[in-house]
């Protein structure tokens, strides 16, 4: 069975609304758009992370399909992330289009959890998801992404459109491999990992470095 990969770029608090631009997506008032600009270095590989769609065939929610419509093909054919995005595979989540124009797109049909999981179980590349907020949100509860790339830059917003909402399902993961920029952006990748396991520390024998760290409060060293 091939992954379903989720890639997106967070303030620290979470919100993934219209980082590259103010027009990109204002709605609901959104006037913080583009807040990423500025923290771009040598050491971010989009490549790595799945934002350029290289090897995959993608998986786009009906808004940032549309943003990417709108842009990618009609950037020069020598632009690396042009190329790869255009050739790619496109599935696309919408009730409300009709008419895809951007080459290689198809529409998911009937329930979208259904629709991925047979995509999921058909052979081929694996399957990413680029931006789709609504569209995360609703696969991460139905336990369908298998693999998370979440880039967190330092500014916090206060606002916008969240990676995860209150319907996300509790569940664990694991950290695969983390970066830092040179600019601050904390580029992470995450897998599932089972079942969130809550436990309590009441009652538990202290580790050293716990009653070292009890010492060192009670000398007034903390």
């Amino acid at each position: 069975m091939r992954k379903l990969i989720a890639s997106t770029f967070v303030s620290l608090d979470g919100t993934m609304q219209a980082p590259g631009g103010p027009e990109e997506d204002p709605t609901g008032g959104f006037a913080l758009g583009g807040w990423m600009f500025g923290y771009a270095d040598e050491s971010m590989d989009i490549s790595a992370s799945g934002f350029n769609g290289k090897d995959r065939e993608l998986v786009l929610g009906r808004r940032t399909y549309e943003i990417f419509e709108a842009y990618w093909p009609y950037q020069p054919d020598d632009n690396p992330i042009a190329k790869t995005l255009n050739a790619a595979k496109k599935h696309v989540a919408s009730r409300t289009l009709k008419v895809l124009r951007w080459n290689n797109s198809t529409l998911l049909h009937g329930d979208v959890v259904s629709a991925i999981t047979a995509l999921k179980a058909q052979p081929g590349l694996d399957l990413q998801m680029i931006g789709s907020g609504h569209l995360i949100q609703t696969l991460q509860a139905a336990s369908l992404i298998d693999e998370y790339n979440v880039w967190t830059f330092p500014v916090v917003l206060g606002r916008g459109k969240r990676l995860f909402s209150e319907t996300a399902k509790p569940s664990a993961l694991r950290l695969v491999r983390s970066q830092v920029s040179t600019t601050g952006v904390v580029m992470s990748t995450y897998a599932l990992d089972g079942d969130i396991q809550p436990g309590s520390f009441a009652g538990a024998e202290p580790s050293e470095k716990e009653l070292a760290r009890r010492k060192k409060m009670a000398d007034g060293k903390w």
